[in-house]
């Protein structure tokens, strides 16, 4: 991390090479990569104060603080990360990450393949959140992390913290699994794929190589990011705020936009078609369908959480309906049942999926409660 005198939160991000290739899941290879990151914090002499954020479908590196002065945009998860914060900058090392396959720095396809010399746009493989895992221990080397303190993440970030206390047990001490399922249901299943249509079918999309016609399918990844934004909120937060307020005087008969809520998902999605690559989107919700943590033990998720050394904490939100209370108290019965040490809190929250990122009181008194008691250990060890 980065900082000025007057500012200990301006940060600045790092891309770290990584010049050995990188099998994946899917038979292909990687021959190097990059993964851009941010820290927070200091690592202390024993590198037992590691903390890893993980982050969801659009997340990226930039978890807290701003990237110069005037910066009007924190991290996505500043009200969580930070001094005297639930995850302690002032007490944890703390690293945010943009995933394989992403846009915002990491090796994607927007990436040159040193193979052609062009982008790989299309050609970019299929990532799985268990490339995300070896890409991420490969880091934790880089730093000379042996052990992380805790792995955590919300939604999809939630499912690398689980991947990650299955595949490398003996390096995760802790595991904060929120918002998140052991795999997506039939529904969230198809509501991706509706999302990938609405993108592929784009005719600006050009097979995935949009960028080589100079062109971005915005239609696409603008419907696409409306439809999935609506399933991140509740019907009683999305009510509580707009109703059925009228954007303009009265009705007008036509398919422009007449109500706020109308006006808002718009907003949404032409922000988001501006900022984020089409390919990644279409990369990252099949990250989501593909994760199955319990593969490699006949589907059998006790027989996965056997070998894990991690305890958990796991939380979910009352009007989360992608990702309802039912998926993480099925973990947590896995959990008991493998025996293992495992927190659960079902907070209510009107934010829908959306709650890990806001700052519901029992949400937040819980999570700094659990990471306190391992800043705690840390100080031991």
């Amino acid at each position: 991390m980065t900082t000025l005198p007057d500012d200990p939160w301006i940060v600045t991000p790092q891309k770290i090479p990584f010049e050995t290739p990188l099998a994946l899941q899917n038979g292909q290879v990687l021959p190097r990569f990059d993964l851009m990151v941010e820290t927070y914090g200091t690592l202390n002499e024993q590198k037992s104060n590691a903390v890893l954020i993980c982050h969801a479908l659009s997340g990226h590196h930039h978890v807290a603080g701003r990237h110069h002065p005037d910066d009007k945009h924190p991290g996505w998860w500043d009200s969580m990360v930070g001094p005297g914060k639930p995850i302690d900058t002032e007490r944890f090392f703390v690293v945010g990450l943009n995933n394989l396959g992403g846009c915002h720095g990491s090796t994607g396809p927007l990436s040159i393949n040193p193979e052609s010399g062009e982008e790989y746009g299309a050609d970019f493989p299929v990532i799985t959140v268990k490339d995300w895992i070896k890409s991420q221990a490969l880091l934790a080397d880089y730093f000379g992390i042996r052990r992380w303190a805790a792995v955590v993440g919300g939604s999809l970030g939630g499912m690398q913290a689980l991947q990650w206390a299955i595949d490398f047990p003996e390096r995760v001490k802790n595991a904060l699994v929120i918002a998140s399922s052991t795999r997506l249901s039939a529904q969230n299943i198809a509501f991706n794929d509706v999302a990938r249509q609405a993108i592929i079918t784009d005719p600006d999309f050009h097979d995935g190589h949009y960028r080589r016609h100079n062109t971005v399918p915005r239609r696409g990844l603008r419907i696409a990011r409306m439809m999935g934004h609506i399933t991140y909120l509740a019907e009683q937060g999305l009510g509580r705020k707009f109703g059925r307020n009228m954007h303009s005087d009265g009705y007008q008969y036509g398919y422009g936009v007449e109500f706020e809520v109308e006006s808002y998902l718009r907003y949404q999605g032409d922000k988001f078609a501006e900022r984020f690559d089409a390919n990644t989107y279409l990369r990252m919700t099949k990250a989501l369908d593909y994760f199955a943590p319990a593969a490699d033990f006949g589907n059998d998720l006790t027989a996965a959480l056997k070998t894990v050394q991690a305890k958990f904490f796991v939380a979910s939100f009352s009007t989360d309906w992608r990702f309802a209370p039912a998926r993480s108290r099925a973990l947590v019965k896995h959990l008991v049942k493998a025996g293992k040490d495992v927190q659960y809190i079902e907070v209510e929250s009107a934010h829908g999926h959306d709650a890990f990122l806001m700052t519901d009181e029992p949400y937040i008194r819980a999570v700094r409660a659990y990471m306190n008691n391992i800043a705690e250990e840390c100080a031991h060890d």
